[in-house]
């Protein structure tokens, strides 16, 4: 399965393992085999954590209280209890091991300590008064990412996928209409 991590923050690399819209949504974390694929996918995660249907039950929790409250925070409302409690209670687990050595840093943990990094880098991100969160302007995609361009004009959460697939589609469309 190949994720993308392009939103600028992995807890938003989280809510973005569900493609299309939520109200039909594609799921790519649908077995605790996706979750360990995608903890091991996220450089900032340890590698080779086993996932259990609990653990997946949580992460899937998680992901939707931390998409609740990005949606919140960009709508200028209050965030929701629920989702709150959900996050704080995530950001109170244990934190990875994190070790230097001469090829670099490691990092060491299981998944519930591998969540507690991704709810406390997403408080960090949704207490932040200056964050720039956008959805996506490609229609058919709904990732939220950090906009941290200059201006904040960025448009597409990437332009591997979106940006280059509405840029071509524009172009196509020129083409199609020219003389």
């Amino acid at each position: 399965m190949h994720f993308a991590f392009v939103s600028g923050n992995p807890a938003l690399d989280l809510v973005a393992t569900v493609e299309s819209r939520r109200d039909q949504p594609r799921d790519l974390l649908a077995t605790p085999a996706d979750l360990e694929q995608w903890v091991m996918a996220c450089d900032e995660l340890p590698d080779q954590v086993p996932a259990d249907p609990a653990a997946l039950t949580f992460a899937l929790q998680l992901r939707e209280a931390i998409h609740r409250l990005a949606l919140d925070l960009m709508q200028s409302r209050p965030y929701t209890p629920d989702s709150l409690d959900i996050l704080n209670n995530a950001a109170a687990g244990p934190l990875p091991t994190l070790r230097l050595s001469d090829a670099g840093t490691h990092l060491s943990g299981d998944l519930r300590s591998a969540l507690t990094h991704i709810a406390r880098r997403a408080i960090t991100l949704l207490a932040d008064p200056h964050t720039c969160l956008k959805e996506c302007g490609r229609p058919t995609c709904t990732r939220l990412y950090l906009d941290r361009s200059r201006g904040t004009r960025r448009t597409w959460c990437g332009m591997q996928a979106c940006g280059n697939r509405v840029k071509a589609a524009a172009y196509r469309a020129r083409k199609h209409t020219a003389p």
